[in-house]
């Protein structure tokens, strides 16, 4: 009985042993299991979504931001690990600059006033909008390796020039040995005839000699007069179509110092003409624009997209960066720097469209008054690569214009009198500009 009690004593405490080790592994795998899904979502947290980042960088910040390279603010590729080498400034640092710069110099942050300082006391503007998260993401796109550059194979699918000229060659050497054989082949038959009427006794008669088609002529004194008639017309046909053509420059295409792409800037960006020719909406002038308002935008844009720049290239053989570094030389502009240096040099441009003396065109007349679109007399210059003159800039060219052309008068207080009158006079609802006195020498003639 003794026995059996104490083997019983034996297997309870070893039931409960097993029941001990059953929950303590338990625990070890519940609080394993915590653990690494807490350091999963710590490390995702911390390392971001680089795709998203990119979205909210450019959203955000590529306006005065590059990745590798100083504009408005600093370059900004592994900002986060630069800035923690070389200042022991951590992620929770970041967070509050970016979402309130200014309260961070306010507070006397050392490196806050230091940045504030190098970049000439302009604060970067404050992201209060942005999260935690959306932070990490973009320091995941500030912090990738940048991507290596892809060697493109240039494949030349040209034929080959040698090959073409022996073909050629060839064909034109088979044409030459043809025809020796034509015209030696008529030889032998022609003295073949002869030598056939030689034996038969067949005698051969010459024919008799024509006159000269030259004498003919001369001796003809209708024919003399009627030629001499047609050639001066023809003459006068001529001399007149060439004198017609002095001045007209339609079609002119000069090459600029530095090369503008209107098709680029005025097509695929739909950048305004008015923008940079502002003067035409008031005054007779379109103007020049300086390169004070290329450098609006370019101070920013220093180049151009990858696939945009091969295009150049391969189509219209242009280096579209290198034009933009003749504009920073131009202005005298230090694109590492992002600061102006003074030193500067005229770029000497050429013009394209360009009236006589004594012709008056007023650009904010037919632009402001008119609502003359700049394409009728400029062409469409959102597809041109290199301006050229579209138009002939003719007098017979405006006069056409000015009697096919209805003036707006809608809501133009200075024109409603001068309709109803002349509408009543001329009997119409709407009046030309030849109409309204567009064909009167004094209005384009000093």
């Amino acid at each position: 009985m003794k026995k059996s009690y104490q083997s019983l004593e034996v297997n309870s405490i070893n039931n409960m042993k097993k029941v001990i080790h059953r929950k303590l592994g338990i625990n070890i795998l519940h609080l394993g299991l915590v653990f690494l899904l807490t350091f999963s979502t710590a490390l995702s947290a911390q390392e971001g979504d680089p795709v998203n980042g990119k979205a909210i960088f450019n959203a955000n910040c590529a306006a005065c931001h590059k990745l590798d390279k100083k504009m408005t603010g600093p370059a900004l590729r592994n900002v986060e690990q630069r800035l923690a080498d070389s200042e022991g400034l951590d992620r929770e640092w970041l967070y509050a600059w970016i979402k309130n710069s200014a309260g961070m110099i306010k507070s006397g942050d050392a490196y806050a006033n230091k940045i504030y300082n190098e970049y000439g006391g302009t604060a970067m503007n404050a992201f209060p909008q942005l999260s935690n998260t959306d932070i990490d993401d973009i320091l995941a796109y500030t912090g990738a390796e940048p991507p290596a550059p892809v060697k493109e194979e240039v494949v030349d699918d040209r034929s080959n020039p040698e090959s073409d000229t022996s073909s050629n060659g060839l064909i034109l050497g088979a044409l030459a040995l043809l025809f020796a054989l034509l015209a030696g082949a008529l030889y032998l038959v022609n003295k073949t005839l002869r030598s056939f009427a030689e034996v038969k006794g067949v005698e051969l008669v010459d024919q008799p000699k024509r006159k000269p088609l030259w004498k003919a002529f001369v001796e003809n004194q209708f024919l003399i007069l009627v030629t001499a008639i047609l050639f001066l017309l023809a003459s006068a046909y001529f001399v007149y179509g060439y004198f017609m053509q002095v001045g007209v420059n339609q079609g002119y295409e000069p090459v600029q110092e530095i090369h503008y792409s209107h098709r680029i800037h005025a097509g695929d960006n739909g950048i305004d003409c008015k923008y940079c020719h502002s003067s035409a909406r008031v005054s007779k002038h379109s103007g020049i624009p300086s390169l004070n308002v290329c450098m609006n935008c370019h101070k920013s844009i220093y180049e151009v997209a990858e696939g945009t720049q091969a295009e150049g290239l391969a189509e219209y053989g242009v280096d579209y960066n290198a034009e933009i570094k003749k504009l920073y030389k131009a202005v005298g502009w230090d694109d590492v720097e992002q600061k102006y240096t003074g030193e500067t040099s005229p770029v000497k441009w050429t013009r394209i469209h360009n009236l006589p003396d004594f012709a008056y065109f007023n650009h904010s007349q037919h632009v402001s008054v008119a609502g003359v679109e700049c394409q009728t007399c400029h062409g469409p210059v959102e597809e041109m690569e290199v301006m050229y003159q579209y138009s002939p800039l003719t007098m017979g060219w405006c006069i056409n214009c000015h009697r096919e052309t209805n003036v707006k008068v809608k809501d133009n207080e200075y024109y409603t009198k001068i309709h109803e009158e002349l509408s009543k006079k001329y009997g119409v609802e709407q009046l030309t500009a030849a109409q309204m006195g567009g064909l009167e020498c004094g209005k384009c003639h000093y």
